[in-house]
């Protein structure tokens, strides 16, 4: 019998794994003489794993586009509004993200 993992369960993990890595304060960790290396981990993959969440999902809207004007050329004027929007959508996450990355970067 295969077992499968579906995605919500490893989107859990990681949310559960992220969380003590960002805990500790600033103060603290100067304090006990450690290393903010868990925290620059958890920045530079979440940062990665945005930006190839986003050239898949951006993918993905982009041959969608495509598949839809080469079977109607005449619905394309209407299909490009919501192309660019989907597309500005999905960049929009990646500018949170990095906004987020650029925050946390200042507690390292």
């Amino acid at each position: 019998m295969k077992v499968s993992i579906s995605k919500g369960w490893w989107t859990i993990v990681g949310l559960l794994t992220a969380m003590p890595l960002l805990a500790e304060e600033h103060g603290a960790a100067a304090a006990t003489g450690g290393s903010n290396w868990s925290t620059a981990f958890a920045v530079g993959i979440g940062m990665a794993l945005a930006v190839v969440a986003a050239a898949t999902a951006q993918g993905k809207i982009g041959a969608s586009y495509m598949d839809g004007v080469s079977r109607n050329p005449g619905a394309q004027k209407a299909m490009g509004t919501q192309l660019i929007l989907s597309l500005v959508f999905v960049e929009t996450l990646v500018l949170f993200t990095f906004a987020i990355v650029f925050l946390l970067m200042g507690k390292m």
